[in-house]
């Protein structure tokens, strides 16, 4: 009945996987199975038991002390299974083991902050090398949110001015999808992040150099990619809509006026101090909500982002 399994549940990428889909498996097909039995004994019923005319007399039913056992004892004993079953399922996907590899993950409107064992910070994209026990210790800098992944079948709040965890040993390379399962305001739906599942090699790579796309894709298609994956697109519209931020659309060259009341002209430097320190200058008639990018994009992607505000004329 894999069939029936993979029409459910997306597929399985890592050792939670099997214990938690059996689970969900028989608790599917138990219900399957009491639906049809407990409809079948409702028609045998009406059928059996109907009255025929009108003069006949509903005889008294009187108690039956084995059937009140078989209808008492039966689901307590499958209600017993079912706990026990999900209660060491999940004992297992809570206590990670000694030797995982530890990564912070922050949420924060509206994007996934990720920061590694060595230092490096990434927003949305979290690399794990494969077949290797990876903790993720999960807080909020603002409101609740929740870090969901379907293929791995693991979900836990992140709280703020708490720590949660979760942990998982991901069993084949790829690329996994992230979703936000709480409703943490007008970005929810976009904040969405990446899990790249690397060889021990790839990830090796990775940690000395980034993405491959960020080192060899040029740098206008990299300013865009950035926008879509690193929380930009949430706050900064292309169409000259207005957003939590400004639009990014003809803003290049262009003089603004900031919150403190100075004239500000829209360059390279201007830019490049709005994604490091943004609170340094907050455009006037917004608020200053934006974090500072500060350590999570390298030097080549704030060059890719200069040079895509400067074609959005």
């Amino acid at each position: 009945m894999n069939w029936f399994r993979d029409f459910l549940l997306p597929p399985g990428a890592s050792t939670h996987v099997g214990e938690m889909d059996g689970l969900f498996m028989f608790i599917t097909w138990l219900t399957v199975f009491f639906f049809f039995f407990n409809g079948g004994l409702i028609f045998y019923a009406v059928r059996r038991w109907r009255r025929r005319s009108a003069k006949e007399v509903t005889p008294h039913i009187t108690h039956d002390t084995r059937l009140e056992l078989v209808w008492s004892l039966i689901p307590l004993a499958v209600v017993m299974l079912i706990f026990l079953w999900g209660f060491k399922g999940y004992v297992k996907a809570w206590v990670a083991p000694n030797d995982a590899m530890e990564i912070l993950a922050t949420g924060k409107k509206w994007v996934w902050e990720f920061e590694y064992p060595d230092g490096t910070r990434t927003l949305n994209d979290l690399h794990v090398p494969v077949n290797r026990p990876v903790k993720l210790v999960l807080t909020s800098e603002d409101v609740i949110h929740s870090f969901f992944i379907p293929e791995f079948r693991l979900k836990r709040d992140a709280i703020p001015g708490r720590y949660t965890e979760l942990w998982f040993t991901a069993t084949e390379p790829g690329i996994k999808q992230v979703y936000c399962t709480e409703y943490c305001g007008k970005g929810h739906s976009d904040m969405l992040a990446r899990i790249f599942v690397d060889t021990p090699e790839q990830y090796e790579t990775f940690l000395r150099e980034g993405d491959e796309q960020v080192r060899k894709m040029p740098l206008k298609e990299l300013g865009r990619l950035v926008w879509e994956n690193k929380g930009c697109a949430t706050c900064h519209s292309l169409d000259g809509t207005r957003g939590q931020g400004p639009s990014w659309k003809g803003i290049w060259n262009q003089t603004h006026r900031g919150a403190d009341g100075g004239e500000h002209r829209v360059n390279a430097d201007y830019i490049r101090q709005s994604i490091l320190t943004p609170q340094a200058v907050v455009v006037q008639g917004f608020e200053p909500i934006m974090p500072t990018y500060q350590g999570l994009l390298r030097e080549r992607e704030i060059l890719g982002l200069i040079e895509f505000i400067k074609e959005l004329q």
